[in-house]
């Protein structure tokens, strides 16, 4: 692989990002900040912070989507802080962990920054107000490292406690935590599908589905320290960084490994990005250089080969960069050999060695290739023993030697002794099913006795006639359960037509729901769908298409019939509708109202927040969200009563509403220990307070005044 376009910036870089306005910002270990343009790579922008990292294992460093506000810790690793990038004014500071801060994140709406640390704790920090909002569930050892969704939905950390934490940032609630990991987890990535990927201190990559807590898959060959994730714009190809320089590159949805080698650097790899709009991989290093790949490197070579047949070095090419056998010409190459070794056996099967070399010219010197050529060859040197049988009634020879060489079995010869059998077979069915007719099935089917996997059947058949009958009572009845059931048991019945009308009748409903589905027809799709769900082999697809179009079409019977309650709390439990134009409406209304009431959140003022977030109060997906704007303007509202020195009295009824509402949060921690500095006569202690908790939060529970 070539690099197309290179930058150095002398410093190790530890942060790049692609912003929404297209420009890649790049931030060395002294934090120097500097804004490019991504397809020149000229400079646009750029500031000093100088704070040198000396760690950057971690994400210490951390951009907004939009570029409005950045995060970073400080030299000693004591402190983290919020910035907005345009005034380089700090927005807030947060030195509450009980040792040094391991990692920062701004999540992709750019609402809050969560600063995790050694003490296990992850605070969450309002970016416009630099307010601590809420806290995410704490690790037992250091928060590693910390990943969104890209729609900003879930957050996930990981630890030094070899356990990943997930929580829903759209209903403020905890998921899970999946342990599988036998050492401290390093890196987290979100991919599509409800997957996250982690790998460990000891290399080991696991893939979870977010959604079953399952592990979907563990990725192999991993033998580096891995110091940086990135994923293809379409999660087709995932891209693992190493402290040794190399590119590993997997397949997202085989999660085989395509290479181990893609590429090599000279210097470790510090961190990756990945340009969607252009398929550009872009590495950072820790000799400080930018350097562009194009992932589909060679896709225009492939054409002009391709027109010239010259096979040979479109597998070079493609061996050179994998990713090319997943381009439309690869597809075209592949379609054109199996062509070849189809015209090739015919030759072949006629006798013609010559021209079959001939035929298979194009691929011969392909190694791969060669190594089928070769074996086909071979194979074919008894086919004209395989005839002889055929011709002569040997069948039971015929078949043997047709397992001996499984070419044969494509051949026009092999087919036709296939028909013969079905149509033996199905005699000798109607003989069975007579009450004398036993001896003349018999008789049909002797010359295929000494074959393994005919003889079973034909034991089947002699012996289970009855089955046989129930099976076509069942058919006639349409009583396609107790059809799969029978075929599941007895697998002579697969031999029978009515089992290959039973199929090719299932496989007409499939398809028939699938365009339905496609158009929107859900109630047509469903009648289908519930007949289909007798079938055995379509039965876990059915149900799992079935909950979709349950859940979508009670989503936009609720839009529809304006019961936005049912539309959020529906949409809360399926993230595949959010695609949807009411989904996005609704989404957009949410996080507009949400903003809002933020905004009054930071002045302590309940009352308008419950004005801005009142259509949502009988929501329950959105109750621990407004719960938590609520609790924080309550602290708000407890800071400014401290420093008015509003009477002591006041403040600890206050204090104990709080807790009876909320429990024990960072928030009132913090604003406690202030409490006690201002009344330090005070003999009020927390932990000794009845406790409620934010899950348990209703709108009946709302004052305007925590103080009240």
């Amino acid at each position: 692989m070539e690099v197309i376009k290179s930058k150095s910036v002398e410093k190790a870089i530890i942060l790049m990002k692609l912003l929404e306005d297209g420009q890649l910002i790049v931030v060395d270990k002294n934090t120097t900040v500097r804004l490019f343009d991504k397809n020149t790579l000229e400079l646009k922008n750029g500031f000093k912070v100088n704070i040198e990292h000396l760690r950057y294992k971690n994400s210490v460093v951390s951009f907004s989507n939009n570029g409005e506000y950045f995060a970073t810790l400080t030299s000693d690793c004591k402190t983290s802080r919020l910035y907005n990038t345009n005034t380089k004014k700090m927005i807030s500071k947060i030195d509450r962990h009980h040792g040094e801060v391991s990692c920062v994140g701004i999540d992709p709406l750019s609402r809050h920054m969560f600063s995790c640390g050694d003490d296990g704790k992850i605070f969450a920090i309002d970016v416009k107000s630099g307010k601590l909002v809420f806290t995410l569930p704490t690790h037992s050892d250091t928060v590693n490292d910390i990943a969104f969704t890209r729609n900003g939905n879930w957050v996930a950390t990981a630890g030094y406690d070899k356990k990943i934490s997930l929580f829903n940032l759209v209903t403020m609630t905890p998921k899970d935590k999946f342990k599988a990991h036998a050492s401290p987890i390093l890196k987290l990535r979100f991919l599509n599908k409800h997957r996250l990927l982690s790998v460990d201190k000891n290399s080991t990559a696991i893939i979870w589905n977010i959604y079953t807590s399952k592990i979907i898959a563990r990725l192999q060959g991993i033998h580096d320290d891995v110091t940086s994730l990135t994923s293809s714009g379409d999660d087709k190809f995932l891209f693992i960084g190493t402290a040794l320089g190399y590119i590993l590159l997997y397949d997202l949805n085989t999660y085989e490994l395509l290479s181990s080698k893609y590429i090599k650097t000279v210097s470790p790899i510090t961190v990756l990005e990945f340009d969607n709009e252009r398929n550009h991989l872009i590495i950072g290093t820790e000799d400080g250089f930018v350097m562009y790949y194009d992932i589909y490197e060679g896709e225009e070579k492939l054409k002009e080969l391709l027109q010239n047949r010259e096979f040979e070095a479109i597998q070079k090419e493609s061996e050179l960069n994998p990713i090319l056998t997943y381009t439309r010409i690869h597809e075209l190459v592949a379609n054109f050999w199996e062509n070849t070794l189809a015209k090739a056996k015919i030759a072949l099967q006629n006798g013609e060695q010559e021209k079959a070399l001939l035929i298979f010219g194009h691929f011969k010197n392909i190694p791969s290739k060669n190594r089928i050529i070769q074996k086909v060859i071979k194979d074919y040197v008894e086919y004209d023993k395989f005839v002889n049988f055929a011709k002569q009634g040997k069948i039971a020879l015929a078949y043997n030697l047709a397992n001996t060489y499984p070419a044969y079995k494509d051949s026009k010869l092999y087919k036709s002794l296939e028909l013969r059998w079905k149509k033996t077979f199905y005699q000798a069915q109607k003989y069975a099913l007579e009450p004398k007719g036993t001896d003349k099935a018999k008789e049909l089917l002797a010359p295929y006795r000494g074959i393994s996997e005919k003889s079973m059947l034909i034991q089947d058949l002699m012996t289970k006639g009855e089955i046989y009958k129930r099976f076509r009572e069942s058919i006639g009845k349409r009583n396609f359960v107790i059809c799969s059931e029978l075929i599941k048991q007895y697998v002579f019945l697969k031999e029978f037509p009515e089992y290959d009308t039973l199929m090719a009748y299932a496989d007409g409903l499939y398809i028939k729901s699938q365009k339905l589905v496609h158009d929107g027809d859900t109630n047509s799709a469903v009648k289908i769908l519930r007949v289909l769900s007798d079938f055995s082999d379509f039965k876990e697809e059915v149900s799992q298409t079935m909950k979709e179009i349950v859940s979508k079409q009670k989503f936009f019977d609720a839009v529809k019939d304006g019961n936005i309650a049912d539309a959020y709390n529906i949409l809360s439990l399926n993230e595949d509708l959010e695609e949807t134009k009411d989904a996005k409406l609704l989404i957009k209304q949410w996080n507009d109202d949400l903003s809002i009431a933020r905004s009054y959140a930071v002045f302590g003022n309940a009352t308008e927040i419950k004005k801005a977030l009142s259509r949502y109060m009988t929501i329950s997906s959105k109750l621990a969200s407004i719960g938590t704007i609520l609790s924080w303007c309550y602290v708000i509202q407890l800071e400014k009563a401290i420093k008015e020195e509003v009477k002591q009295s006041v403040i600890e009824k206050a204090i104990k509403n709080y807790m009876l509402n909320f429990g024990f949060q960072e928030q009132i921690e913090n604003l406690f220990e202030l409490f006690k500095i201002k009344y330090p006569e005070s003999k009020l202690s927390l932990e000794y307070l009845t406790q409620g908790s934010l899950s348990m939060w209703r709108p009946s529970m709302f004052v305007s005044s925590i103080l009240d």
